[in-house]
């Protein structure tokens, strides 16, 4: 729970990083609950599909593996077939099948033996198994690297990592293993590199598990990112439920035989090992209050049976991994330990008890959310850093919200907040919005140059966005009890396709378009390719996916439309930023002439030269003193800001002296003003 200092900000990969949920990074070590209402992958809710060969199969265990062995018979032969060098292999990481015969083909590479991080490709395949086209997560040619190290890179580079894992709360003295000598792809050219794992804790109690690469030849750190990801049932948050249990001799245990074997397993405040799986002498698990062991245990089996359910009856998906076998769920994690973490290590799911051990961490949109990052470790390995790890975040989200209403519990109805059961705040807000991202402080709503630099629970809010906005539209609208009203970057409307239909073309991206440094304009191509698939070129819904991504500043729209230009008032008074802890400045400008009050879709048009623009709290003051705020101050260390804002000031009349207010709220940074205009 505890942030971390902007400056040295890293993602913790745990449910909360400075309050958000979490996910795992590249190449990371680490009776029926049937509900009503559920829908199979042949036939989503919302209507028919154009293509429904396109859809994902339904596959067994048995067939999954039957695909990967034909698949790993054949590498030498892609290989060739790809023009790759003789010192690269692939190995087969996953296989996806649509119900057309249409293969999608994982690999990763090794190079002269050597692992290759960020080396990954999909081949897609026709039903006659002729390739159709190949997304390749580096377009850099793999050839002419020396594998050859100095002596002491790997104590160099041990050493390296320590200090980034102590820089993030780490106690541990020593690296968990012997650094592994790697070829590192992501990020440019291939470099022979060293990949070092740090244990221990972080500083909040979570497990560390941060992977460093460093330069072989120069001891230079190159990346990081971090492996842990931030019966019946009388349960806390989902009411009377149904569970898989199964019989021990004369009692019971949380031991889901139907649905892979997921055990449940309870830690009584522990930090290592799984504990004792939840055993007793009755079928019936918890009371729904904190102070039984038990009702935690049946929220967290409840949400790992939903979740298997949501995967297999929806997307065709068994299990996790797509193999059969389920992951295992641990409550009760420390004492008052306010957060919740996925580690693809153990395949496991943790849950600590919140603030006061009272608000365990146990929700159904949690459950699916933990759950979910493991499926991205299995298909796409988004990297947990930079706008790929923000879309591994968004991934998840979208998918635990998917859960929640996938289950269509009246105790726990769906809705477009993240978290909102679990109190983190402390006030019974969410922990996300996913109809307007910045309402939780921290949250892009669109895409900027800069985005990527946010923590990744951050940087995920344009998908979050996105996927809200292609499913539901924009405007404001009530589902569920909820009131919702969300904007476009742009200042044009959005019309929604529905959920079931948005959710599907996200996971057929997922598993068939994105690899493991796919951005956001990736996603945005992945996502219309799928839904072209699914649906026709130029359908409603390929239209609606491109527009919700034009909604959230990612490419143009469907019909290259673009806002009427409207009325400007400008100033281009430059005004001195004062470093904090300075006083707010202000830049004014004056509108006349303009009939009634300001629009709904305000254009803020904000130029400033800063240092570093995350140290920026900025606000639009309209002429009664309403205060809008555009942006908080953050992590973002990105040099100068040139962006345009969206605001709905449809309450206040346009005429009068309008204020774009800066106040600097972090030390050693300054700047200036340069314009401030607005278009009404």
């Amino acid at each position: 729970m505890k942030s971390t200092h902007r400056r040295n900000a890293t993602a913790t990969g745990a449910l909360l990083a400075a309050a958000a949920l979490l996910t795992v990074g590249v190449q990371a070590g680490s009776a029926s609950a049937q509900p009503e209402g559920s829908s199979n992958a042949t036939a989503p809710k919302g209507g028919p599909v154009r293509n429904p060969g396109a859809l994902p199969a339904q596959l067994s265990p048995s067939q999954r593996a039957e695909l990967i062995a034909k698949a790993q018979s054949t590498t030498a032969a892609t290989a060739k077939e790809l023009g790759l060098g003789d010192q690269e292999k692939l190995l087969v990481h996953d296989v996806v099948k649509d119900q057309d015969g249409t293969t999608h083909t994982r690999y990763e590479r090794t190079y002269e033996g050597l692992p290759v991080l960020g080396g990954d490709l999909v081949v897609n395949r026709t039903s006659a198994d002729r390739t159709q086209s190949v997304s390749k997560a580096s377009t850099a040619q793999l050839q002419g690297v020396s594998t050859a190290a100095p002596a002491d890179a790997p104590a160099a580079a041990s050493a390296k990592a320590l200090d980034a894992a102590k820089a993030i709360g780490s106690k541990a003295d020593k690296a968990d293993a012997a650094p592994r000598k790697v070829v590192w792809m992501a990020k440019g050219v291939p470099t022979l590199a060293y990949e070092t794992v740090i244990g221990g804790l972080q500083d909040d109690g979570t497990p560390n598990q941060l992977h460093v690469i460093t330069d072989a030849k120069t001891g230079a750190k190159l990346h990081q990112w971090q492996g842990i990801e931030t019966g019946v049932g009388n349960t806390h948050y989902s009411g009377q439920v149904t569970l898989g249990t199964s019989a021990s001799g004369s009692n019971f245990t949380l031991n889901d035989a139907a649905r892979g074997g997921h055990k449940t397993y309870n830690l009584n405040r522990g930090t290592s090992g799984t504990g004792s799986l939840f055993t007793q002498s009755t079928d019936t698990w918890g009371n729904g209050a904190n102070s039984n062991a038990a009702t935690a245990g049946a929220d967290a089996a409840y949400g790992a049976g939903v979740t298997w359910d949501f995967y297999k009856n929806v997307l065709g998906r068994s299990g996790i991994r797509g193999d059969g076998v389920a992951a295992y769920s641990r409550v009760h994690y420390g004492n008052a330990y306010v957060n919740a973490f996925w580690d693809d290590g153990c395949f496991c799911m943790t849950y600590g008890d919140g603030t006061g051990n009272n608000d365990p961490l146990t929700s159904l949109d949690v459950a699916g959310h933990e759950m979910t990052h493991g499926v991205t470790a299995a298909t796409a390995g988004l990297n947990y850093s930079g706008e790929s790890g923000g879309l591994n975040e968004a991934t998840s989200d979208i998918m635990g919200t998917s859960v929640e209403f996938y289950a269509n519990n009246p105790s726990a109805p769906g809705n477009y907040l993240i978290g909102e059961q679990i109190n983190i705040n402390g006030d019974g807000t969410p922990l996300r919005y996913m109809d307007k991202p910045s309402k939780d402080g921290g949250s892009a709503d669109a895409w900027y140059s800069g985005v990527g630099n946010l923590d990744v629970h951050y940087s995920s809010g344009p998908a979050n966005h996105w996927f809200y906005l292609a499913s539901e539209g924009s405007g404001a609208k009530t589902i569920n009890g909820v009131s919702y009203n969300s904007p476009t970057s742009d200042g044009l409307p959005v019309t929604g396709i529905g959920r079931d239909k948005a959710q599907l073309i996200w996971y057929k991206a997922l598993t068939s378009k994105f690899n493991s440094s796919t951005d956001y304009a990736g996603a945005r191509a992945g996502t219309i390719a799928a839904a072209t698939e699914l649906y026709g070129a130029g359908s409603p819904e390929v239209n609606s996916v491109t527009d919700a991504w034009a909604a959230v500043n990612v490419g143009a729209r469907s019909n290259g439309g673009t806002p009427t230009p409207g009325k400007v008032f400008e100033s281009t008074t430059r005004v001195a930023i004062p470093d904090s802890p300075g006083p707010a400045v202000t830049s004014s400008v004056s509108v006349t002439g303009v009939t009634g009050n300001a629009p709904s879709a305000l254009k803020v048009g904000v130029k400033i030269t800063h240092t570093y623009i995350g140290d920026l709290q900025i606000d639009l003051v309209a002429p009664n003193g309403t205060s809008y705020r555009l942006q908080n101050s953050s992590s973002d260390s990105t040099a100068n800001l040139d962006k345009t804002f969206t605001v709905n000031a449809s309450a206040v009349a346009a005429n009068g002296t309008w204020k774009l207010k800066v106040q600097d709220k972090g030390a050693a940074d300054t700047g200036t003003i340069t314009d401030f205009k607005l278009t009404f």
